[in-house]
């Protein structure tokens, strides 16, 4: 936990000290004119950013349910340059995919509901070219278990609940974006899905780093590092992403990300906000839809509990002497699949020979209530 929180604060350090200091100027403002020649110095922000809400949705992703739901964003106080602000979503998390996990093993089934919510503060640079931001909340989220990936039935199913704080430092020009996070989770961060596995939500810490090809268009690459789940998770992974601005308050999205323990896992997503500056005068509007002026009142991204499960060390199966019926030895339950099982089948004179023969494959599934866990897979 020491190290995953100095590599948080060593993440977000240096993403901070990168944003403040960055000399980058904007392609648009330097081909175009200055922010002020595009109006944007012109703009009241108590008119460009007033309160929206709407829908999202998203396809699983690595640790990340099929869920949808509604969100709304506040500011709670717009200063000259500046807005304090909730931003808050409810989602239904839905079922995996029929034989793809989104947890790695153990399918999660529908229908819960998540909740995050956060604070924030954004500010923008003296000449409006730059968009700065800081926020942080909590986040829940309700899981209901299936059956493993494989089709095999898993028993002793139970749901699980998660909780995290977050926080996160974003930075927005007319060319360039950062983001970076931290999702910490915290109560009981690992708890029993089945008889076979464990699930745990993981501590991520990551930086996005995007760039407008349009300004509807925008393309990110991003590093993370996750942790937790009986160390079966730790590691580094990388992810892209392209979003979309279809129309005025809807974007649609695509996330690919690749770590040793999801492995190659694709994405999508898409979001509508009412409240968006479509009724707005064409002068008014060409300023109000530059990008840093549109991050002032965009929903906080990376807001997701994400799990992984992991076989439970203790989740084993009892072989059994086919003489007496004695313990000769337990077994990991997914590090013996294929075990072959024997049993007597001789006798003389009333006594066992001890000559065994193979009776078929056996698979160990704790929870199964016969033969000490092991199932026959023929």
């Amino acid at each position: 936990m020491q190290r995953s929180l100095r590599l948080s604060l060593s993440l977000t350090g240096a993403a901070a000290l990168a944003l403040a200091s960055t000399p980058i100027q904007p392609l648009a403002a330097q081909e175009d004119g200055s922010a002020a020649d595009l109006g944007v110095m012109e703009i009241n922000l108590k008119d460009a950013v007033k309160f929206n809400w709407g829908f999202q949705g998203a396809l699983q992703g690595a640790g990340t349910p099929n869920q949808a739901g509604i969100g709304g964003f506040l500011p709670i106080a717009v200063g000259e340059n500046s807005v304090f602000f909730a931003d808050v979503l409810l989602n239904a998390n839905f079922a995996d995919y029929d034989g793809t996990s989104s947890i790695v093993n153990t399918e999660v089934a529908g229908t819960t509901i998540s909740t995050s919510s956060r604070l924030g503060y954004r500010w923008l640079n003296s000449d409006r070219s730059w968009m700065y931001g800081i926020n942080g909340g909590y986040d829940s989220r309700p899981m209901n278990t299936g059956n493993a990936d494989s089709g095999v039935t898993l028993y002793n199913k139970e749901s699980a609940f998660f909780q995290q704080i977050a926080a996160g430092l974003e930075a927005v020009s007319d060319t360039w974006n950062f983001n970076a996070y931290a999702l910490i989770p915290v109560g009981d961060t690992e708890q029993r899905l089945n008889s076979r596995y464990l699930g745990g939500a993981l501590d991520t810490y990551g930086l996005d780093v995007g760039y407008f090809i349009t300004p509807d268009l925008n393309a990110s690459v991003g590093y993370y590092y996750q942790s937790g789940d009986l160390g079966e998770a730790d590691g580094s992974g990388v992810q892209v992403g392209l979003d979309y601005l279809i129309a005025d308050g809807l974007t649609a999205g695509i996330n690919v990300s690749y770590d040793e323990a999801f492995e190659t896992r694709v994405s999508g997503n898409i979001e509508y906000r009412f409240g968006s500056n479509s009724s707005a005068a064409e002068t008014k509007k060409n300023a109000w839809q530059k990008p840093t002026i549109q991050a002032l009142s965009e929903s906080v991204k990376n807001r997701n509990i994400r799990v992984h499960d992991a076989t439970d060390p203790k989740a084993k199966c009892k072989l059994l002497s086919p003489f007496d019926g004695k313990l000769i030895g337990s077994f990991m339950g997914s590090e013996r699949t294929g075990l072959t099982i024997f049993k007597t089948s001789l006798t003389a004179g009333g006594a066992k020979t001890g000559f065994w023969e193979k009776t078929g494959e056996w698979h160990c599934n704790p929870g199964y209530d016969k033969n000490g866990g092991w199932e026959n897979a023929q």
